[in-house]
């Protein structure tokens, strides 16, 4: 039986989290009405359906709270990360760094131009925001956001002041955006256990060695390409490594269960030089070199592959690298949930504090959805909701 009442009064229990965040009562009360509106049935979830949903004649109110309202966004923000930790955090908790796009229409949304974005498939109108979530045996949710801003708008200040660019920011790639998001959570002592992203962010030598540095484990995509140093100082492609493994060295394990059974392929891992003077690796670690290898290709075709590297504890078993590779793809089913349920992507602001405002509460809406179903499926509700 669903429990109504106990879910309605989780969420107040939420708005109550962030209510220190909020200088007066409107805003406080309003964000309240915002967060029950995003987790409503309603087909678009911008300012007007909000508001009509909240039994306001108008969007005026929920636009200001996105645009002028004194509330600490960011500060919500933090909210949002330590409530992710607390109702999903496990030893089995993985970091995953990613980003997403938003489709735009017109020029002055902030950092909005024609870029690439996987959400289409292809260059396209939008926005890009790179996002940090969390992931474990208990569920998965966003935990932290940057937008990103291309040149295009960081050495065109009018354009910025116009939307609503603070002076001081200034141009960062991707990766140094999400090492931003990965520096918070280390400050305030919550960054453990590893990372994964993709190979905009595993290519990045500045993104790896932050984390070794401060001895955090990774497993990040990689090129077929990525020059690889081996244990004789010997240098190799990813895929020259690859190709070097014997039939023997290959082990059929699951990436975890997909939407038609196990994600079943092929992995072998092959050890790289680990020193601190090259890799900023920590005494004691390993650094390898995973692959995962296509089952079952199309006749004709070569197996597909993909490589990540690995760096971490010297004695990390290799179900461990191949669980966090596996990871990764749970960001995927965060932005596929909070777009689809907690309306991430529906709002309708062009300002930069505006999009920080919207995707912040979005964000916590769907990780309000996220702890919901760790709590049911504790019940027997539901079932558990694995890593990969």
């Amino acid at each position: 039986m669903v429990d109504l009442a106990g879910w309605v009064a989780s969420l107040d229990a939420v708005v109550e989290l962030i209510a220190g965040r909020f200088g007066r009562v409107e805003p406080r009360r309003r964000v309240g009405a915002y967060l029950r509106g995003l987790l409503a049935g309603l087909e678009r979830k911008n300012g007007w359906t909000l508001a009509e949903h909240a039994g306001a004649v108008s969007p005026d109110g929920m636009q200001r709270l996105l645009r002028t309202a004194d509330w600490d966004v960011d500060g919500v923000r933090d909210d949002l990360r330590g409530y992710v930790l607390d109702e999903l955090g496990d030893p089995s908790g993985v970091w995953i760094a990613d980003d997403t796009g938003f489709i735009k229409k017109g020029v002055r949304s902030a950092g909005v131009q024609r870029q690439y974005t996987g959400t289409s498939g292809k260059i396209d109108n939008c926005q890009l925001g790179v996002f940090l979530a969390y992931g474990s045996a208990r569920g998965r949710a966003l935990v932290d956001r940057e937008l990103y801003l291309p040149t295009s708008w960081t050495e065109d200040a009018d354009r910025c002041a116009k939307a609503g660019v603070p002076a001081e920011v200034g141009f960062a790639t991707k990766p140094q955006l999400a090492l931003d998001m990965l520096a918070r959570a280390h400050d305030a002592g919550v960054l453990h256990g590893w990372v994964t992203a993709d190979e905009a962010f595993g290519q990045n030598r500045a993104f790896r060695a932050w984390l070794a540095a401060r001895a955090v484990p990774f497993v990040l995509a990689t090129r077929s390409d990525d020059t690889l140093t081996c244990p004789d100082g010997r240098r190799h492609t990813a895929a020259d490594l690859a190709a070097l493994a014997g039939a023997g060295a290959w082990e059929r394990r699951s990436a975890g269960p997909g939407a038609h059974g196990e994600r079943l392929y092929d992995w072998t891992v092959l050890t790289l030089a680990a020193t601190t003077k090259t890799d900023g690796l920590p005494p004691g670690w390993g650094h390898w070199l995973l692959v995962r290898r296509q089952i079952d290709p199309e006749p004709g075709k070569d197996p597909e592959l993909a490589f990540y590297r690995c760096a971490g504890p010297a004695a990390t078993p290799i179900p461990e690298l191949i669980r966090v590779a596996a990871a990764r793809w749970a960001i995927e089913e965060c932005f596929q949930t909070a777009k689809n349920e907690a309306g991430l992507d529906h709002y309708q602001v062009r300002g930069y504090r505006a999009w920080y405002a919207h995707i912040t509460l979005a964000m916590l809406a769907a990780a309000y959805l996220a702890a919901t179903r760790a709590q049911e499926a504790e019940k027997g509700d539901l079932r558990p909701v694995a890593t990969g």
